[in-house]
């Protein structure tokens, strides 16, 4: 495979050009360049699109409405394409149902684990319980000594009220002669009266007899009758108050406790069979008594509407019996609630017998397979219960990643879009040794990527570019990574090889304008912390995956300032204290989440540039005339926008079998207002080209217009001048997202005394973009405002005018403070991941 291509002829697909470009197939191969150069429209748009094109062209119309149907994309022709499988950076799952466990299917072997193995025990006592066949009984009622006598008996009745005369009659006339009450033998032939408010134990005795091994047969058709008459237990009686107690089903004999077949949906919590019943197996309880109906509400819902751990399961989801079920004296529960790294270790270490060993031995290989692939691409801190919309993107990549590690597949075109996006350079070693594993079974890998590490490490490099949007979508080169350095028209090359880079700053902020303290954060993970942010400085957290940086700054320290400040009802992490917040009037929390979840949100909407743009045409001469105001030129309200599709330009049409298809609305050609409001033009322009402007494009055209200029600018100067302005959101990345929030908070007016938050800002962005972000922090900063960015990036972290790192580890590991202080004594801290990195970016930067 190694000498065969992918060749691609006349893509034009968004902004390529008409690309032409060879890839070499069973390669590891890096698509990069600069945000909107063309990277994702050739790797996802084209690439991706295709095979799963031709893919679902390929099955029958039943097997097609189960997938996703993709456009064919704008391209003459693709030869040599492999089945593609995309990796993207979308959120994962937000069904409050999904779990990590059930995400990578460790869950489902978890179950039959359970259901095979497992061995029960009595909610109500703790005895273990136990079933046995009737064969059984017998063999170990046949152990006994010669002699002994044994009275067998059926148990009807334990611990319940009443005379019990109908059933006394009924055994009489069966032909029985006699009963154990309350411990006593008792002749049926005799009148017997019984207290109706008192509790009786009652017994049929079904036979009586001298032990001698040769009374094997009617031994067995005695148990068989009393099996027949107590509903499946039985008990015996022997000599020296002895008793045995049998039962065919999983029972419980002193408590009456009975548990149903366990096989592996009596673990699912997704199903009433196994979900906690005051839940529903949501693991959340609220006044609204939430159940499984409520299966496809989003976990952001649940929240909002006030949700508590149940009170009958502890958040385990999980029915009382299931979770008295033990595999190595343990519960599901327990084992899902441990770091993926400590579950590896609890299944390295069991050690199984005879009949369990070859029951369990398949299902232990493939969890601790599957256990070990998620290590290995640095995802060891999370839990197996971790539910999944609480996942960020790079993790729920990482996840899907690790799936297809374990899949086993060859000859495939894996699509990988950023899967560094999370990761400490610590843990990105390790990625990429699990790209060239992918690679070495025979696939072509192409990662769309930033990263430098990942860059040099591939086999072969695309650079996109030279610019993004309109001034994009050109092959710039196209080679090996050493001849990426040499390349004189690489943006690319040149930071690579140190041709162009971000200076570290020549002097640090004096820190002189107060902290805030954060005393006892205790979260998730965190050891009890004590943290000190200084005001008016620029401070990175930093640390491995899953050291507690979020649970320190977004869940903790972001929503205590939220409930100081404004009285918000926000349930912040744990602590003991915080001084310093009164220093404060504001906090901002800028992060990664879709703008809208509809195409009516877009970038000029968002950010408040469509308001100001509707309010120019409606001074234009013609829409005065007419009496048109700004809100004639709004898609979302009636008015001006096109009726037929209601402004979105597209119209869903159900196929029931088939996919949904969507078409151009033909009203309005796609144009989403009406005729009579697309006749208003501004310069030439009418709202809908205004629309399809790139935010470069939009730049020139309103120059003359300083508060619309000013608005966009801001968008260009978080490096966004590619992206158009009616963009749906849906389609933004969530690096495009925060940085979209940044430049409406940039619009705002503040007091200097502004805390912001911003999590992972430079995802999705090239080297020479992130500079840009960086002048946009030191001015509000410089504003005297404090910025508190959670961080992998070095270039972003040696910029920095104060540091706290966490660790040492993930998970149960970390939440503990490793060091602080600035990039330089950072760097000089031995026990720090973050510092080990941080010397060699100091030492190379000029």
């Amino acid at each position: 495979m190694k000498d065969e291509k992918i060749v691609i002829k006349g893509a034009r697909q968004h902004n390529l050009k008409n690309i032409d470009l060879e890839i070499p197939k069973g390669r590891l191969v890096a698509l990069t360049g600069l945000s909107g150069s063309g990277k994702s429209s050739l790797a996802l748009d084209t690439l991706f699109a295709e095979g799963q094109r031709r893919y679902v062209e390929s099955l029958s119309a039943y097997a097609r409405q189960f997938l996703e149907r993709m456009d064919k994309p704008d391209v003459d022709f693709i030869e040599g394409l492999s089945p593609a499988i995309a990796i993207e950076q979308k959120g994962v799952s937000r069904n409050p149902r999904s779990t990590v466990g059930t995400v990578t299917e460790i869950y489902d072997y978890l179950r039959l684990l359970f259901a095979r193995v497992g061995r029960p025990y009595c909610y109500g006592c703790g005895r273990e319980i136990r079933s046995q066949t009737l064969q059984q009984m017998v063999d170990q009622i046949l152990e006994l000594v010669d002699g002994s006598r044994l009275i067998i008996m059926a148990p009807l009745v334990k611990r319940e009220q009443g005379g019990d005369k109908k059933l006394l009659d009924q055994l009489r006339s069966e032909g029985f002669v006699r009963v154990r009450i309350n411990g006593a033998m008792r002749d049926l032939g005799e009148e017997i009266s019984l207290d109706k408010k008192q509790k009786h134990d009652v017994e049929l005795v079904v036979d009586r007899l001298l032990m001698r091994s040769d009374l094997k047969n009617r031994i067995t058709e005695s148990m068989e009758l009393a099996l027949r008459y107590g509903d499946g237990v039985a008990r015996v009686a022997v000599d020296e108050g002895q008793e045995l107690a049998f039962s065919e089903r999983f029972s419980c004999l002193e408590c009456g406790v009975t548990y149903p077949e366990i096989s592996p949906r009596f673990f699912s919590f997704n199903s009433p069979y196994g979900a906690c019943p005051r839940c529903g197996g949501l693991g959340i309880f609220d006044s609204t008594s939430l159940s499984i109906s409520d299966e496809e509400a989003p976990a952001e819902e649940l929240h909002r509407r006030g949700s508590l751990s149940c009170p009958e399961c502890g958040g385990t989801r999980l029915r009382r019996e299931a979770l008295h079920v033990r595999f190595q004296d343990t519960s599901i529960a327990q084992i899902t609630a441990l770091s993926i790294r400590a579950a590896l270790a609890f299944f390295d270490s069991v050690k199984l017998t005879g009949q369990e060993e070859e029951i369990a031995r398949l299902i232990l290989r493939e969890i601790q397979q599957r256990l070990g692939f998620l290590v290995s691409v640095g995802l060891d801190y999370l839990s197996l219960d971790r539910v999944s919309s609480t996942l960020s993107g790079g993790e729920g990549g990482r996840i899907r990643l690790a799936t297809q590690i374990g899949s086993g597949l060859s000859g495939v075109l894996y699509i990988l879009d950023e899967p560094s996006v999370g990761l400490h350079l610590r843990d990105n070693l390790r990625l990429l040794e699990n790209l060239k594993r992918l690679r070495d079974l025979g696939n072509t890998v192409l990662v769309v990527e930033h990263d430098p590490e990942t860059i040099m490490s591939a086999d072969y490099v695309i650079d996109m570019g030279p610019g993004a949007g309109v001034h994009g979508g050109n092959v710039v080169f196209a080679g090996s990574p050493a001849e990426l350095l040499q390349h004189e028209e690489s943006i690319t090359g040149k930071y690579l090889c140190g041709r162009l880079s971000i200076p570290v700053p020549t002097k640090r902020r004096i820190r002189d304008k107060g902290s805030i303290i954060l005393k006892g954060a205790r979260a998730n993970n965190l050891k009890e912390i004590r943290v000190e942010i200084p005001l008016g400085a620029f401070t990175c957290v930093t640390g491995v995956s899953g050291s507690g940086k979020s649970t320190l700054i977004v869940d903790t320290l972001s929503k205590a300032l939220a409930q100081h400040l404004y009285g918000a009802p926000v349930a912040a992490g744990e602590f003991e204290a915080i001084r310093g917040a009164e220093a404060v009037d504001k906090v901002v929390e800028i992060n990664q989440m879709p703008l809208g979840r509809t195409p009516r949100s877009n970038p000029a909407t968002y950010t408040g540039v469509f308001s100001l743009i509707r309010e120019l045409f409606a001074q234009v001469p013609e829409a005065r005339i007419r009496g048109y105001t700004p809100a004639r030129f709004s898609f979302n309200v009636k008015g001006g926008r096109c009726e037929a599709c209601q402004g979105e330009g597209l119209i869903r049409i159900e196929m029931h079998f088939l996919p949904d298809v969507y078409v151009t609305c033909e009203e309005c050609k796609g144009r989403r207002f009406n005729r009579e409001t697309l006749e208003i033009r501004y310069r030439g322009r009418d709202m809908s080209d205004i629309l399809e402007m790139t935010v470069d494009e939009a730049m020139e055209f309103f120059r003359n217009i300083p508060p619309i200029r000013r608005r966009l600018q801001r968008l260009v100067d978080v490096g966004l001048g590619y992206i158009e302005l009616g963009q749906p959101a849906p389609t933004l990345s969530g690096g495009e997202a925060q940085r979209i929030k940044l430049c409406r908070e940039l619009g705002k007016r503040d007091t200097g005394r502004t805390v912001y938050i911003l999590d992972e800002p430079t995802t999705g962005l090239h080297f020479a973009e992130i500079q840009k972000l960086l002048d946009v922090i030191n001015e509000l900063v410089n504003a005297g405002n404090t910025v508190i960015v959670i961080e992998h990036n070095m270039d972003v972290i040696k910029c920095a005018d104060y540091i706290i790192d966490l660790g040492p580890e993930g998970g149960d590991e970390g939440g503990e403070v490793v060091a602080v202080g600035t990039p330089e004594e950072i760097a000089a801290a031995p026990h720090s991941y973050t510092g080990q990195f941080l010397t060699r970016v100091i030492e190379d930067s000029p």
